[in-house]
């Protein structure tokens, strides 16, 4: 699919770079660096933003010293948080200032928008030199080539991903015995499990309405009675998407609905991430989805009974994606370092580290995984992958597409909008924005 980008486009991207949003804002961390800086030509300044004690932050401290060991070449690593990266990009790639690589969000909003501003290293040719796109399934590799617009799927390579991420069902395995049910293999049987648990006083699904949560069940809602075309039409400027067709509707119905029958607290709108996460953990919510993200945490901070994961039924299509990617800046001093980093993070050893910790490793053998509940998460994230499944995140299309969708969804579940006024009000902005690219 071409596109050209018009001068009114132009000048958007140009204006909204300081407004991206990102999908997977759960993933925002601190990292703590050395400040020293090396000889330009024997170091190799990195910037990422993962907490050293989660799965990505133990891999690649690994794969630092391993790098270290090989070239002779020494590792900056500076501390950045996600925010900093996520607002000061653009100033700072643009300057003799930017790093050599980067960890940076992917999609349209944000590494595309970088890319389309000639701010990223097109890193085609390294990616056959290293062969790495045969470690990567196509739905990973989505993320990772944009066109000469920003736009996702194709065109040249600007990053490589070397985890991913997925949306599933968390389940308390504890509540659901003592409530005599068990794992629900169809919808109806979901929705069976959901009654149960009101029956007996208990709200059942653990929810956020002033952050990312509502919204990803909303379009994991409508994911399940959609196909691919309609993933490609919404996420890449396919063709228009009817925002008062079967699968936006259905989703904005049955959100509403949810919260009519007691599967969602009546508080909703006012709930964080944070504080829907720490009722699956403290055992008051039987039930939360949402990403893979938390699997760690919850691995961690639960023990006071036995969860696990199941897909959500009858949906063949899941939220997920590659996680966020490995960028070279055009402006990157040792580009050549950069990709032997890279390198390094696909080996087995490091994508063993990142799945025994919790994480997805895009490129892990199987047999390399020792933790047994991080190869549940694996063989999880694996069956998506294997039929296509990983569908993205509902606010990747517009830059502030997330807060009109925590918005939107904030009045329909407070019953100040209708859900036709609101599927009208999630069109506009987003038509305003997709058309330009079609």
């Amino acid at each position: 699919m071409a596109h050209h980008i018009t001068p009114r486009t132009r000048m958007r991207l140009l204006a909204t770079a300081s407004l991206v949003t990102a999908g997977a804002l759960a993933l925002a961390g601190c990292s703590g660096g050395s400040g020293q800086e090396a000889e330009s030509g024997d170091s190799l300044k990195l910037w990422h933003f993962e907490g050293a004690n989660s799965a990505m932050g133990i891999a690649w401290d690994q794969a630092i010293k391993t790098f270290e060991e090989e070239t002779g070449a020494t590792v900056t690593f500076e501390e950045k948080s996600f925010e900093q990266i996520r607002s000061t990009s653009s100033q700072v790639l643009n300057s003799d200032e930017a790093p050599d690589i980067m960890e940076y969000n992917k999609g349209n909003a944000t590494a595309g928008l970088l890319a389309s501003q000639g701010l990223l290293t097109d890193i085609s040719s390294a990616v056959d030199e290293y062969g790495w796109a045969d470690k990567l399934a196509p739905s990973l590799q989505t993320t990772a080539k944009y066109s000469e617009d920003g736009v996702m799927g194709s065109g040249a390579w600007y990053g490589i991903p070397n985890y991913g991420e997925f949306v599933t069902v968390y389940y308390n395995k504890d509540m659901f015995a003592a409530a005599g049910l068990e794992i629900p293999t169809s919808y109806d049987e979901l929705v069976d499990v959901m009654d149960a648990f009101v029956a007996q006083g208990v709200t059942p699904l653990a929810e956020a309405g002033l952050e990312y949560p509502l919204g990803q069940l909303w379009y994991q809602l409508a994911l399940s009675k959609a196909d691919r075309q309609w993933v490609n039409d919404y996420q890449l400027y396919e063709n228009p998407v009817d925002w008062q067709g079967e699968a936006v509707s259905y989703a904005t119905d049955t959100v509403k609905e949810y919260v009519d029958k007691g599967y969602i607290s009546k508080d909703v709108s006012g709930v964080k991430a944070e504080d829907a996460g720490v009722s699956f953990i403290n055992g008051t919510a039987p039930i939360f989805v949402s990403g893979s993200w938390w699997y760690g945490r919850f691995v961690d901070e639960i023990s006071g009974f036995d969860f696990g994961i199941f897909p959500f039924p009858d949906s063949d299509l899941s939220l997920g994606s590659s996680g966020n990617l490995w960028v070279v800046p055009e402006n990157a001093k040792n580009k050549e370092l950069a990709y032997k980093f890279i390198d390094i993070t696909m080996r087995p050893e490091i994508q063993a580290l990142i799945g025994n910790n919790g994480g997805l490793p895009v490129a892990a053998q199987e047999s390399d995984i020792t933790d047994p509940k991080s190869l549940e998460l694996i063989q999880a994230f694996n069956a998506v992958n294997e039929k296509d499944g990983l569908s993205f995140y509902p606010d990747w299309p517009t830059p502030t597409f997330y807060d009109t969708i925590v918005a939107q969804l904030q009045e329909l579940v407070n019953g100040t909008k209708s859900p036709a006024d609101v599927q009208q009000a999630l069109g506009d902005e987003y038509e305003s924005y997709a058309s330009d690219f079609r």
